[in-house]
């Protein structure tokens, strides 16, 4: 899988394998991606794990929709 870019490649292993994997949705499985690539895509990793924050509070926000009566 030499298209991956570094970034999503930690110890060997694509984040996307492991969303697939795991089964992760959509919300998940970007909130998963921008972890893996924080402070390596590029030098702020405060912008990805904002965005991985959004997608969890996303993702949090559905089940309490889903949840309701």
């Amino acid at each position: 899988m030499s298209s991956v870019p570094q970034y999503y490649r930690r110890g060997g292993i694509v984040c996307w394998d492991v969303i697939e994997a795991w089964g992760l949705n959509y919300n998940l499985g970007n909130a998963l991606k921008y972890i893996s690539r924080a402070g390596h895509k590029t030098p702020d990793a405060r912008a990805d794990l904002a965005k991985a924050i959004a997608c969890i509070e996303r993702e949090m926000q559905l089940l309490d929709e889903r949840a309701e009566p």
